[in-house]
């Protein structure tokens, strides 16, 4: 026998050698698209639908053979969508929460019969998709389903929401949009990127074999804005909800900028995420854990490793070890090339390369690499290229540490390794991220609630927290979707308002000159200009009042930036007697506040002593509420410990609108600060006297100077200042539509999370309605979820 080409398996031990990869064929998923001739087209009222003379893209694998095409939608099939998902909803909607709970349960059984096409059909198109995964979120999401009417009784379904996700984005963040829209008895239209598109529309197949009524899940392929923009067009589309990259995310805000339709965004993708390893870590798993998350596993986020110096050259030793053999991974052209030129960008600034290989000098491979000694401002560390690159930061202590994992202006996750478990919720609490993941990575559950941090998004995903943005509260109207205006956003709100300047040695016959609020202090606008405060109708001045604009938005801000952080590590009783005093400081000063809303919008004085009235209640409520708004544990399947916290959003800016101009202002300042955040308040342009006279009650308060400031002037060009500026995180607003349509287009960069009411609409709030403070102090949080993994 020959044995010269045979190797013994000592060899094979020595060499540890990998085998030849064997190609998977997925047979059950090839038969699948060979039935659809590999035409797919569009999923719409329940079946398939390919329309003649449409344009048609093509996927292809890894290796360049075509799997299948899919259809681009046109504005006849977007139509035919629109109305279908409208006649789904009615169905949908009707059907009792057990009804619904059992449809979605339903799905679970045909899941798990025909999970093998769906896996294969994945892997077929690059898509990480797990049917186990899928019935996870069925299950919980069904009982939710059950329980909408007993826990979330005063709530309402939106009606058809559109889930448009990138191909970048995981199949897992696609599924937690659309599965608890359904639950809570909308109906969708997913909009997926072109490799998501067969197992979306596979999905649709699926959903229909459980007896969902035609026209509850539709699919449309042919993703891009302009799609997103004609559907949002029809009238009986009430939400967008966009998971994927941020530049794709930005663009979709400008595209349907003024359709009255509100879009959230969360950035599931590209985001750089801190991976820290302390000195009190077990360095052999933390190893093991970062080269699994970094080179081992198709991810959507980049991680950047964070090592305490004491355990540097320990972690760079066993990272050698580890990553010595590990095979090159296949990139695109283009991602190569900017591989090569960050690792060269790293090297020229002093980095130590650490290799699995030497890499190839052309082609698509690159072997794993960690940057060691990285300096945190780099590009490739705020924004890593696409490849298998781990920039290595060092640090000295757990606030340096923080420092790092903040660094980034992502905020979507972050994974400590300690065995401290007092240092790991000390780390976890101060990193501004949706989810930590203690000793342990990319842990994934429907029940663990995630909100984007920073630029990470404006929306919550998963958990109880991530139905709310799928429910509407009966106390505000929904706006209603129209056309957009054309509007020179570079110079909206540049004109201002009709300003005059007075002079200080104002006479006894000059109707008086009042003060904005800044920082503790009263104060002029920095331009010195004033605007005359008519009477109702028009028939006389009140008096003036300040001419806000982009430098008084500054200084507020900046005060407002300085005491935030300590208002919010307040506890919760402390807020609670500051906002007691607001109370009590309004009660002493309810004849002045009620003579100047009867003064300024002509109701009678009974009806303003009634709003006052009501203000102190509300007052009051809030600060019953501080310590009532917690999160909680939460029911992991796996062994450990998991819970939600809830974290202010930072710095708000709310421009209130014209009706009940003092119950609107408390009510609204009253969410913002019982959850810990600073906020800048912009009275209704029409009606300002009311919040200026309120500005008696602020001084006379123990509310922390710069906690809440209020400005005057133009609305429209406070509302760009606000707009324009990067630590304002989440804007209210009320006012014209064409400030609605600029807030959503402009505040991109960075995302904030806007409340948009036009009240064009003539459709008032109804400010007495139960609901109300739950629906305000939901959207004054973010939520973070930590896990921490136990024996």
């Amino acid at each position: 026998m020959a044995t010269g080409n045979i190797k013994t398996v000592y060899d094979i031990f020595q060499s540890m050698e990998s085998g030849p990869t064997a190609t998977p064929t997925y047979p059950i998923a090839q038969a699948w698209l060979d039935h659809h001739s590999r035409s797919l087209g569009l999923f719409i009222n329940g079946k398939f639908v390919l329309p003649a003379d449409r344009q048609s893209c093509s996927l292809t694998d890894s290796s360049g053979s075509v799997i299948c095409s899919t259809v681009c939608a046109e504005d006849e099939d977007i139509s035919q969508c629109a109305s279908s998902a409208a006649e789904g909803y009615q169905v949908w909607s009707d059907l009792t929460c057990r009804q619904r709970a059992n449809v979605l349960l339903r799905l679970v059984s045909v899941i798990g019969q025909h999970g093998q096409c769906f896996s294969e059909l994945c892997g077929l198109c690059g898509v990480s998709g797990s049917p186990s995964t899928i019935v996870r979120m069925l299950q919980y999401y069904s009982s939710w389903a059950q329980l909408r009417d007993t826990l979330i009784s005063s709530w309402n379904p939106l009606g058809v929401v559109v889930v448009v996700v990138s191909d970048d984005c995981a199949f897992n963040s696609l599924l937690l949009k659309v599965i608890p829209a359904l639950a809570m008895g909308n109906s969708v239209i997913v909009v997926p990127g072109r490799a998501k598109a067969p197992p979306c529309l596979l999905l649709a197949q699926l959903v229909m074999a459980a007896g969902f009524p035609a026209g509850a899940l539709n699919v449309l392929t042919g993703s891009d804005s302009s799609l997103v923009a004609k559907l949002t067009q029809s009238s009986s589309i009430s939400y967008v909800t966009y998971g994927g990259n941020k530049q794709d995310g930005a663009m979709l805000c400008e595209a349907t900028a003024g359709m009255g339709v509100p879009l959230s965004v969360s950035v599931c993708a590209g985001s750089s995420c801190a991976f820290i390893i302390f000195d009190t870590a077990d360095i052999d798993s933390a190893v093991d854990g970062v080269i699994e998350a970094a080179f081992g596993t198709k991810t959507n986020v980049h991680w950047v490793l964070c090592v305490q110096e004491r355990v540097e050259e320990s972690v760079v030793a066993r990272l050698r070890l580890r990553m010595a053999g590990l095979k090159c991974i296949t990139l695109s052209s283009d991602d190569r090339l900017l591989v090569d030129a960050a690792v060269q960008e790293a090297q020229h600034q002093g980095a130590m390369l650490v290799q699995s290989c030497t890499p190839p000098s052309s082609g698509a491979q690159y072997p794993p690499t960690v940057l060691c000694k990285s300096a945190p401002s780099s590009p490739f560390v705020v924004n890593p290229p696409p490849g298998p690159l781990l920039p290595l930061l060092t640090f000295r202590s757990s606030k340096e540490a923080v420092t790092l994992g903040n660094h980034t202006p992502h905020g979507q996750a972050a994974s400590i390794w300690t065995e401290d478990l007092t240092l790991a919720l000390e780390t976890a609490k101060s990193l501004s991220v949706g989810a930590v993941w203690v000793n342990s990575y990319s842990v994934f559950d429907p029940c663990l609630p995630i909100s984007g941090h920073k630029d990470s998004g404006t929306c919550t995903d998963g958990g109880q927290e991530g139905l709310y943005q799928f429910l509407r509260a009966p106390s505000f109207s929904s706006n209603h979707p129209r056309s957009p205006t054309t509007i020179d956003y570079s110079k909206f709100g540049s004109s201002g308002a009709s300003a005059v300047v007075i002079p200080d040695d104002l006479g006894a016959s000059v109707p008086k000159h009042y003060l904005q609020f800044v920082g503790g202090k009263t104060c002029k606008s920095v331009s010195g200009g004033c605007v005359a405060i008519q009477s109702p109708g028009g028939r006389g001045v009140l008096g003036y009042c300040p001419d806000g604009g982009r430098k008084d938005v500054r200084n507020a801000v900046e005060a407002a930036s300085k005491v935030q952080p300590g208002w919010m590590k307040k506890s919760p009783s402390a807020r609670a007697q500051s906002l007691n005093s607001l109370a009590k400081g309004l009660e002493a000063k309810r004849r002045d506040v009620a003579t100047s809303i009867s003064t300024q919008t002509g109701v009678s004085m009974d009806e303003a002593e009634k709003e006052v009235e009501l203000s102190i209640i509300r007052l009051s409520d809030w600060a019953a509420y501080c310590d009532k708004i917690k999160g909680g544990s939460l029911p992991m399947p796996q062994s450990g410990f998991a819970f939600s916290v809830p974290e202010a959003v930072g710095v708000m800016g709310v421009l209130l609108p014209d009706s009940n101009p003092l119950y609107s202002l408390v009510t609204l300042l009253g969410a913002a600060v019982a959850t810990g955040n600073a906020v800048i308040i912009v009275p209704s342009q029409k009606y300002p006297l009311p919040g200026l006279t309120f500005i008696q009650v602020l001084q006379a308060c123990d509310l922390p100077a710069g906690l809440v400031s209020i400005l005057t002037g133009s609305r429209d060009q406070l509302t760009a200042a606000l707009a324009n500026h990067s630590v304002i995180k989440a804007i209210w607003y009320w006012g014209s539509a064409e400030g609605c349509q600029y807030l959503q287009h402009t505040c991109t960069n960075p995302l904030k999370t806007l409340r948009l009411f036009s009240q064009e609409n003539k459709e008032e709030a109804d400010w007495t309605h139960p609901s109300i403070l739950e629906e305000m102090w939901r959207n004054t949080v973010e939520w973070k979820s930590i896990w921490i993994p136990t024996a």
